[in-house]
């Protein structure tokens, strides 16, 4: 689209907006709420990104904690996984192909696009060491690369899982390793026909038996018919040895990071709900995926409240609803999700991160930032804890946009930005709080002082592009 255009479309969707300029209530959080009535109109009330570099800025972190950016110049990072020896894998990309189908995405794409990076998909993942330990990862280097949007990581005994849009694959993984040593191996094909949501968030079982793979849906509410969403809108479980598969979960709109509950080994989730029915609905959350449960998705969200766009209505899937556990608020885009310890202290000892994106359909944005959720035997509780922010000034001026977010067991939280093209790092100042236990992974697992330097280390910044 021509900037003419895209500011003619831009000046519509502002002026459609201003014809319904009422106030927008308070995101709610937790899982005791009041949601607001439906509201619908020709196109969401939109504010975008405007894209700004950091300059000498950086992400506001809680009092005792530290920031520093540990990579740059990357192509598009999502979602980070910290080895055994403490290297960090980046996985870089940008998916997706799913065709315009109405008046409202030919406005809205391009002006969305505008609030993203203009950086080229990576199509790879790039390896991280810090090899003094001292907190500057002085290598940066190409681990695998000729990806198709990889998204999702996972690290089972001595063999590395990607998730790309379209498959899962298995790569050998050696410690100390920092290139792969051949083609990757295909696991199992996943959907992607259309691929309006094209990430594949992954995660292994505390067991290592299996992986889990979220699958998102191929459009806000099935208008691309129900052919178009099967097997989407769910979580696989993939056995990590065979690659069959199975339906975990369903109803999960577009499920875009997995973790696993480290007191209860649960499989829990951070899920972007629907569009177009106000700037308060539907509400973006944090909820544990129970083995055949239900969520909601198209017919019913949150308590089994119907959503009557759809057609034919199912009242049986309504009544079958899983509440999810803990609303994070509406359209934030969560990206990102992991489990903490108590090596962040006291303060972050039990609970999640999670990674905001943010908004760009209401007219007070939300989101753009790292939040921590408390836990409580194995439960959310309490209003979420602005953890990492800055990214976004209330001028619309926008440094960075958060996607996935990984606790090195080490003492650290890693921010993936792909606005900045960034990855961060937040420490307590003096190290951990406690001594780190030993680091292993699902399965059969690696040995944790595997931090042997490799022979075919690629310059440090082998991977700038």
């Amino acid at each position: 689209m021509s900037r003419t255009s895209l500011t003619l479309a831009a000046a519509l969707a502002v002026s459609l907006a201003a014809c319904n300029p009422a106030p927008e209530p308070t995101l709610q959080y937790g899982s005791d709420l009041n949601l607001p009535q439906p509201k619908r109109g020709l196109l969401p009330q939109m504010v975008i990104a405007s894209p700004d570099t950091w300059g000498d800025q950086l992400p506001a972190v809680p009092d005792g904690f530290e920031v520093r950016a540990i990579a740059t110049d990357l192509g598009i990072p999502r979602q980070t996984l910290v080895l055994p020896n403490g290297d960090i894998l980046v996985a870089e990309g940008r998916g997706g192909n799913a065709p315009k189908l109405k008046p409202k995405d030919v406005i809205a794409g391009p002006i969305k696009a505008a609030g993203t990076t203009s950086v080229k998909s990576g199509n790879r993942v790039t390896l991280l060491r810090d090899a003094d330990g001292d907190g500057e990862y002085e290598l940066k280097t190409v681990f695998a690369e000729n990806l198709n949007a990889p998204y999702g990581l996972a690290l089972i005994g001595n063999n590395l899982y990607v998730a790309n849009q379209d498959a899962v694959v298995r790569f050998d993984y050696q410690p100390g390793q920092t290139q792969a040593s051949g083609e990757p191996e295909l696991l199992t094909l996943l959907p992607s026909d259309i691929n309006h949501h094209w990430t594949k968030a992954m995660t292994a079982s505390a067991d290592g038996r299996f992986l889990y793979v979220g699958i998102g849906s191929n459009s806000n509410i099935t208008e691309r018919g129900m052919t178009a969403e099967e097997n989407r809108a769910m979580v696989w479980e993939i056995d990590a040895a065979t690659g069959m598969h199975r339906e975990y979960a369903t109803g999960l709109r577009n499920p875009t990071a997995l973790a696993i509950e480290p007191t209860t080994r649960q499989l829990w989730a951070v899920v972007n709900e629907r569009d177009e029915i106000g700037p308060d609905l539907v509400p973006d959350y944090l909820t544990s995926v129970q083995d055949g449960g239900f969520y909601g998705w198209p017919w019913a969200y949150w308590d089994g409240q119907v959503d009557d766009r759809v057609r034919p209505q199912n009242p049986d899937k309504v009544a079958a609803t899983i509440t999810p556990d803990y609303s994070i608020g509406a359209h934030v885009a969560s990206l990102g999700v992991d489990f903490s310890s108590p090596v962040m202290g006291p303060e972050f000892a039990e609970g999640a991160f999670v990674g905001m994106h943010g908004s760009w359909n209401r007219s007070e944005p939300v989101g753009y930032k790292v939040v921590f959720v408390r836990f409580q035997n194995g439960r959310p509780v309490g209003q979420p804890i602005d953890f990492a922010t800055n990214f976004r000034d209330d001028d619309g001026t926008t440094r960075g946009r958060p996607v996935g977010v990984t606790v090195d067991p080490r003492g650290a939280v890693i921010i993936a930005d792909d606005l900045a093209n960034i990855i961060w790092r937040v420490s307590r100042v003096g190290g951990p709080a406690v001594t780190p236990p030993p680091v292993t992974t699902p399965g059969d697992a690696v040995p944790a002082d595997a931090t042997a330097p490799a022979t075919d280390a690629a310059p440090a910044d082998s991977a700038a592009q």
